[in-house]
């Protein structure tokens, strides 16, 4: 029997680690096909000709064109704007033109080369500041404006500036991030059973089969998605396999044989989409006594060319820009920026830790003109259980976030420190205070989602059916201890493997921290369920999301409780600086959450270590440059992540605070540890050389120009 505070090994772990593990790069079907994309060398512009070579027996060119009359050259994600292939025009680098497919991917790759396509060139928008200024003429029908949401609480927010001591502008600016997921992109289509049928690395099969289905005028369920083992996502392969299934999709139409595209690391790099680059623009409205009376805050994402998934990122990002605290008046617009840009999409947080990163660095620099310690002024405005949110809702749990400080504090000692390290010493430790709304926002769960899961019985054994799927992040082993910890059963009696749309019910996608928290509850209600029924030799039950009462929202005006639980973290950093080269080398990390109860501490010690190095990274150096519409860094070797070398050990912790609506009391998790320590970093930089930064990534070479 398994309990559910084991530490346990995972189950998918060997396999692994040994090499057993089949990724879809391993499949091969007879006589398969292979394909590459045709892509967009421009960012924008007119398609004025495509020269295609005589190809060889056996090869075949796809375009729009070879849509059939029944099927919409569109991708219904969120929205459906996005194209499956270019036509008539292009809107970024790296836009879908046209797929090749034959028996070489060398033959594959000679014949794109050979391709010749004329464009007649347009003025392109790369930043968030062409957007703005509507360079080259508007992207959508009358600007670029792609979507937008206003979020306010408290009084009149101008009148209550107008009448402030003080009011303190800033900026605060993040740039793009690379997933560097370990397997690259992936996708096969073959027709099994009269029925078109994906393999597909993939968060999401449920989101595959409703985006591609309308290419060819079929149904959602006309198309069967088998998610293959998958080697890591973080929000990369949230929506982003759909580019890749749509023309496969149209080209397996034509030729009914197996069709298979692996992206090699540097198309992956160059041509998939990235994390938001945002721009934070605080009006802040102090009184005589330095407290903070109202905040006036815009937020601008850069979405590139087509929407995808950036509106519900955007709202993610509006409702976390107050961060942890609780301020008398605040108004938040949002806008996603349409750029001629390749699209971005979901990453690790979501949207929250590009508002994040920047309340917590405008706090910091309030703080410290003011003269006070930026953890001490912070730590005033700590919401509490029943404040009123940016939505106009409430915080529904207690909140434990002076307990966290206390450890993170007492761990790292930080107050010491923070006293003894002066500006420009050489020596800083800063400190950062998140959290992250688990699940999707508002009625997101019971009037969209709406996720089902079904447990089944067969002699000693049970099957958990789901769409949910494992990426690395350890799920396929915590769902199987919550049902054999319920059932008080071994593990090995309780089957769970990667989801085929044809035989699982949709429990919603594996994205929003939500997972455990609302997939795995409805597990634990299964087995306790079950429980009634172990004398039956087969037994089946099906549970499904409902949504506790008493907690409205509204989805018109984004208004009540967007969430009723949150992960919160607290995180510090400690550096050293070399004030003659600029190096930094980090050499303490100090961090507390509070994820409801833990499942199993060896899995969230993984993704505890694993986000907060992610994050380190996002502010030290994972620097990504984009340059009328092409990306610069297009490998490992000028993409520079983050390895164990560039890390000291960490140490971390817990405070246990069971939420009511999870299962064993456990909440999200997974974004939650990515969204603090890039702040923290960058505060203890700051204190460290002297400097004020309002910009991520800060690589070494950047750090000369704010000193």
């Amino acid at each position: 029997m398994t309990r559910i505070d084991d530490r346990i090994q995972r189950v998918d772990a060997v396999e692994k680690a040994s090499g057993e593990a089949r990724y879809l790069c391993d499949l091969s079907f007879d006589d398969m096909l292979y394909a590459r994309f045709v892509r967009s060398a421009v960012a924008r512009g007119k398609i004025v000709s495509i020269d295609v070579p005589p190809l060889p027996e056996g090869y075949y060119f796809f375009t729009a064109d070879d849509i059939p009359p029944e099927g919409k050259n569109s991708l219904v994600m969120i929205a459906g704007d996005w194209r499956c292939f270019a036509s008539g025009d292009v809107r970024y680098v790296g836009e879908t033109i046209g797929i090749l497919c034959g028996r070489s991917r060398a033959v594959l790759k000679a014949i794109e080369e050979s391709i010749k396509i004329t464009y007649e060139e347009q003025e392109a928008a790369i930043t968030i500041d062409d957007a703005l200024a509507v360079k080259g003429g508007p992207i959508l029908e009358k600007d670029d404006i792609h979507c937008s949401l206003v979020s306010e609480k408290g009084g009149d927010v101008d009148e209550i500036l107008s009448r402030a001591d003080r009011v303190i502008e800033e900026t605060v600016e993040t740039g793009f991030q690379e997933h560097v997921h370990l397997e690259t992109n992936a996708a096969l289509c073959t027709i099994e059973d009269g029925k078109y049928t994906f393999y597909i690395s993939c968060q999401c099969p449920f989101y595959v089969r409703k985006s591609v289905a309308g290419l060819l005028g079929l149904r959602p369920e006309d198309i069967r998605v088998r998610q293959t083992t998958t080697g890591g996502a973080f929000g990369g392969k949230e929506h982003f396999p759909d580019v890749l299934a749509g023309p496969l999709l149209v080209a397996e139409y034509h030729l009914k044989k197996p069709v298979k595209l692996v992206f090699d690391r540097e198309e992956d790099m160059l041509y998939s989409v990235k994390r938001h680059p945002s721009k934070v623009v605080f009006r802040t409205g102090l009184d005589s006594d330095g407290k903070i009376l109202a905040s006036d805050i815009n937020v601008y994402y850069n979405c590139g060319a087509y929407l995808s998934s950036s509106y519900v990122v955007l709202q993610r990002g509006v409702f976390h820009a107050n961060g942890v605290y609780n301020f008398p008046a605040t108004r938040i617009h949002g806008y996603g920026m349409a750029t001629n840009t390749f699209p971005s999409d979901a990453f690790r947080g979501f949207g929250a830790p590009q508002t994040l990163f920047a309340i917590e660095t405008h706090l910091n620099h309030i703080a410290r003109e003011l003269g006070a310690d930026p953890v001490e002024y912070k730590k005033q405005y700590f919401l509490k259980q029943g404040d009123e949110t940016v939505t106009q809702g409430h915080i529904v749990e207690k909140v434990v976030l002076n307990e966290m400080l206390d450890q993170v504090a007492s761990k790292s000692d930080y107050w010491r420190k923070a006293a003894e390290y002066t500006p420009g010493c050489g020596k800083g430790i800063g400190m950062s205070f998140y959290n992250h709304g688990g699940a999707f926002t508002g009625n997101g769960e019971q009037a969209i989602i709406k996720a089902h899961l079904r447990l089944v019985k067969d002699g000693d054994s049970f099957t958990i059916l789901c769409g949910q799927t494992e990426m690395g992040q350890g799920f396929r082993t915590i769902l199987r201890k919550i049902v054999a910890s319920v059932l008080e059963t071994d593990m090995d009696k309780v089957a769970y493997d990667n989801p085929d749309t044809d035989c699982v019910p949709d429990s919603g996608p594996t994205a929003a921290s939500r997972s455990t928290m609302i997939v795995g509850r409805l597990a634990e209600q299964a087995a306790m369920q079950m429980k009634d029924h172990l004398n039956e030799e087969h037994w089946e039950v099906e549970t499904e999301y409902e949504h506790p009462e008493g907690h409205p929202w509204d989805q018109s005006t984004f208004k009540g409780d967007a969430y009723l639980g949150y992960g919160w973290g607290c995180c510090c950093v400690e550096v050293e600086a070399d004030r003659l080269t600029n190096e930094i080398r980090v050499t303490g990390i100090w961090s507390s959450h509070d994820i409801g109860k833990a499942i199993d501490e060896l899995i969230v010690h993984g993704q505890v270590n694993g986000g907060i190095i992610q994050s380190l990274g996002y502010a030290a150096m994972e620097k990504m440059e984009n340059r009328n519409g092409h990306f610069r860094q297009s490998s490992m070797s000028d993409y520079v992540i983050p390895t164990s070398m560039d890390f000291p050990r960490q140490e971390w912790g817990l405070v246990d605070n069971p939420y009511e609506w999870g299962p064993f009391g456990a909440k999200g998790m997974g974004e939650l540890v990515f969204n603090g320590a890039d702040a923290a970093y960058t505060d203890a930089v700051e204190r460290a050389m002297g400097i004020k930064i309002n910009r991520i990534p800060v690589p070494v070479e950047d750090l000369e120009g704010l000193r």
